[in-house]
Formats: C-alpha cells, structure tokens, sequence
C-alpha cells in the first residue's frame, strides 16, 4: 500500500437536453423512413441537395420573417465575426433557395426539383417527437406556379407515409392569399381579435402586433374557441387564390387523396402565400402535425433573386417514427425487421485453430454479396449457435477440427435444420445456385 487509494471514475455524461440518440433498436424503421422517401422523391424528379448545416443568420431573419416565432425564440445563433453572425439552420427551405440563387441555377433550368434528408435545430421546448435537434425530409419544386404542382406536394408525402405503413393519418388544407388579398383580410383578423384579446393567451396577445395569423393556430383551448368565430379567409380571397384553391382540391380528390378543409390553418413562417397543408396523425397530441408544406411565391424575390413561384413541403421525421410505432403498438404488428438487419448466414468455428479458416470464408461470402457474420468473442459453439438462432440466420456453416483437416464444411439449413457437407471450394458456388436475395 502506498497510501493513495485508486480515485473511480463516475460516468456522467448525457446527450444534451432536446437530441435523441438514434439506437440500433430503431435502426430499421430510420432506414426504411429515408429510403422510401428517396425512392418517392426521384420517382418524382426530384434531385438531392445539400445545404451547410448553418447559415448566415440574416438569411432566416429576410426569409421567415422578424416576428416569428423561430426568429425571435427558437434559433441558435453564434458569433462569427465582430459583424456577422451564423445560425444553425432552422427547417431547410430558405438555404435551399439561397444555393438556387447562388449559384444561378434558375439560368440554366428555370423549372426545378430539390429533396434533402438532414437534421434542422430550433431552441424549442423538448417534448415527444419535438427535439432541439430534430430531422426533416422535404421537397422544393422551384419555378412554376401551376395549382397541380401542389398536388404533386401532397402525393408525394401521402406515398411515402403509404408506402411505411402508416395508417389514419390526415390531409388538412387551406389558402392563405396572396399579397393583393391577404392584407385586408389580416387588417379584418386584427381588428375582430383586437375585441376579443383579454380572452387570449399571453403570447397570442404578443401575436397581435406581430403575426396575427398565428393566433389562429394557437393549441389553447380559449384562442380555439375566439378563433373559431373569426372571419373565414375564404371570403377574402381575390378572384385569382380562388381559382388556384379550386384547382388544388379538385385535383387532390381526382387522384384519390381525401382531405379536410381547414380554413384556420396557416404557417408560422412569413413566406407562405396561397396553398398551405399539413398531414396530421391524432396518435401525437396537440401537435399532431407529421408534415407541413405549402406555397411560396414570394420567398425567392424576398431574398433577392427573381420572382418565382414555388411549393414544397417537410416531414418531421422524430414525429413520423413515434406515429408509426403508435400504430404499430396499437395493432400489435411490430415487424422482427424493427430490430435491425440479420444477416443470411452465421459461420461459428470450433477450436481456435479454425478462426482463420473462418474468416476467410466470411470475407469470401461477403465479396460476393451475401450478408455473413461471425463470433469475435471467442465463445464456445453453443454459445455461437445460440446468437445464431437470436438472429433469425437462414444458414449456419460450421468449421471444426475434423472439416478443418479434410477441407470440409458443415452447412446446417436452420428452417428444416438439414445438414449438408461440402468441400470449402464449393460453398460460395452452392450458395449463389441456391438464388438467394444478395446482400451487402
């Protein structure tokens, strides 16, 4: 004894409060999610972008507008200089843009499709599906202003929730106006809720003065109830939103897509004009909303590129995965694939002297592409053919002593729980005449 005791080291590090790490438990249904919504998206014309995961911060004040909520509350803004600050990104739609601009794509091809697949970052309260770091899949169809070209929107997050399982969720729409409409109707809004505003919520009340649609999209049960007795938009539109909303809805029911009508549902963002959707499942709460997307014929002229007409939407993808495990728990259909991938066949070695024959072999299969695997733990067969049947491995090939010597393997079919010998050289051969699914 030296007279020092050993000091233990305690760990106590968490993820930051508001992120979510994604675990392998989870690994299938993130993987299914991302890659159904490629398939959907380049079914659809539409080409992956990249953005920076942070911009410079003037860039969401221009686009989402000073009085929003994101902008004054929910941002994480830094320093980047003594005059210039950056802010990691908030949703996606405006940094998009802001790479069509920069980099001219608009001379080239006027008329153009976007998706991307990434994390986004706002300072909200953490709750069930809603994180400070969260992820969004979305779209944006840059270009063109044609009322079906918000169908397609709609199709496309339909197919994809479709396409995943997820049932019961809900298309809700609405028109917002457009620059000539909008501000009468919002003097209008204004003027009736300024007669009701001790019945609001503190930050409705805030909402006045700043962004009065806002308060028509409040969860507070009172400013549900004065907002239900509100002037509808619709009574204001001009002549050429009506036309456009019209053209909206009859397409949507002509391809089969029910929807509600929705006539105090809006965005929180500054840019939306006209055509303005969410697609909602009741498994989530008060804030059901899995999807949000809508027009915006304005966003690209306000930070300072040509007048076009735009629309796309985003998918939260926190709040998807809970819904569909909502539904999944609810209908007791959770699929053994949620537990992430197994591969095809499982080798297990006797002794230690066949570990290097063993690996060979692996690498042999999967050169070939068929999924294999193999114990580095140095555990006994039992406790190998036990991970094998955890698994769920359609193959198990043994290699003890004895088929080390002869050049021999044992090829055990685990379904009929058949026993085959074959020569080494001739196992990759037998496995790919058996027409297995390949797999990397």
């Amino acid at each position: 004894m030296n007279g020092h005791t050993e000091k233990k080291t305690v760990f106590s590090f968490k993820a930051p409060r508001g992120t979510e790490d994604i675990l392998p438990a989870k690994w299938a249904l993130w993987r299914k999610l991302e890659e159904v919504g490629r398939q959907e998206f380049e079914l659809c014309g539409f080409y992956e972008i990249r953005t920076p995961v942070f911009e410079d911060t003037r860039l969401f004040i221009r686009s989402l507008g000073e009085a929003t909520d994101i902008v004054e509350k929910e941002m994480y803004t830094f320093a980047d200089s003594e005059d210039s600050s950056i802010t990691l990104r908030p949703e996606s739609t405006a940094p998009v843009m802001r790479a069509y601009l920069e980099y001219e794509l608009y001379k080239t091809k006027k008329f153009q499709k976007f998706y991307y697949i990434g994390p986004q970052f706002r300072k909200e309260r953490p709750q069930a599906g809603r994180l400070r770091q969260f992820h969004q899949m979305g779209l944006e169809a840059v270009g063109a202003s044609d009322p079906l070209l918000d169908v397609e929107t709609v199709s496309v997050a339909t197919r994809i929730f479709d396409r995943i399982g997820l049932k019961g969720y809900k298309v809700k729409i609405n028109s917002i106006g457009c620059e000539e409409c909008r501000p009468v109707f919002r003097s209008i809004l204004k003027e009736k809720l300024c007669e009701q505003e001790k019945g609001l919520c503190e930050l409705c009340q805030s909402r006045l003065n700043r962004n009065v649609f806002r308060i028509l999209d409040c969860k507070n049960e009172k400013c549900k109830t004065i907002s239900y007795h509100m002037p509808s938009i619709h009574d204001y539109l001009c002549e050429g939103c009506q036309s456009h909303a019209k053209a909206v809805r009859e397409a949507l029911l002509d391809i089969g897509i029910p929807y509600i009508a929705d006539a105090h549902l809006v965005r929180g963002l500054d840019y939306y004009t006209k055509t303005v959707y969410e697609i909602t499942h009741s498994s989530l709460g008060a804030r059901d909303a899995i999807c949000a997307g809508g027009r915006y014929d304005n966003l690209i002229s306000d930070i300072g590129g040509p007048s076009i007409g735009s629309v796309g939407f985003a998918i939260g993808m926190e709040a998807t995965i809970l819904a569909l495990e909502n539904v999944m728990e609810r209908n007791k259909s959770v699929s053994p694939e949620v537990y992430g991938p197994s591969p095809l066949i499982y080798i297990v070695s006797i002794g230690e002297e066949t570990r290097k024959q063993c690996f060979y072999l692996l690498n042999l299969l999967r050169k070939a592409n068929l999924s294999a695997d193999f114990d580095y733990e140095g555990r006994s067969p039992k406790a190998q053919m036990r991970t094998a049947n955890k698994l769920g491995v359609k193959y198990v090939i043994v290699i003890g002593p004895d088929e080390l010597a002869c050049g021999d393997v044992k090829i055990k079919v685990m379904e009929t729980s058949e026993e085959i010998s074959l020569k080494q050289n001739e196992v990759l051969r037998w496995f790919l005449n058996r027409e297995l699914p390949l797999k990397c």
